[in-house]
């Protein structure tokens, strides 16, 4: 049985820090490329980050550049994003996804350069919310 459950969210004031952290059984975590994905009220969901199956290849939305540092420890089988410099704007639901397929790489869509969407396995999401 697959499971991928997020933690860490929370209330926080702007400036401040966060991690969230994703955990996953049932897959074989070490080969599979791993994301965070966010969505706000009101708007799509947004791949904000992501890692391939190693590690040594990452993605990050413009928007949390040089802010949030996504990292994995495949001896846990857990995923981290750590969120720094919080703004109101990064107030969403996150959700750790995991790739299907055994796709280790991680991939942008031409011309706009977002994440592809091809995660099949879902957390349930967290919430985080920043206050200004």
């Amino acid at each position: 049985q697959v499971q991928v459950v997020e933690s860490g969210g929370g209330l926080v004031q702007a400036g401040d820090s966060l991690r969230l952290n994703c955990t996953v059984s049932g897959l074989p975590f070490n080969g599979l490329a791993m994301a965070w994905f966010r969505q706000a009220p009101g708007k799509e969901r947004q791949g904000v980050s992501c890692i391939s199956y190693s590690g040594k290849s990452v993605y990050y939305h413009d928007s949390v550049k040089g802010r949030f540092t996504i990292s994995r420890d495949n001896a846990k089988n857990t995923l981290y994003l750590q969120m720094n410099s919080l703004k109101p704007d990064d107030t969403a639901m996150y959700y750790c996804a995991a790739a299907g397929a055994a796709r280790k790489y991680c991939t942008a869509v031409a011309g706009t350069g977002e994440l592809k969407d091809e995660f099949a396995y879902w957390g349930q999401g967290v919430r985080v919310d920043v206050s200004s």
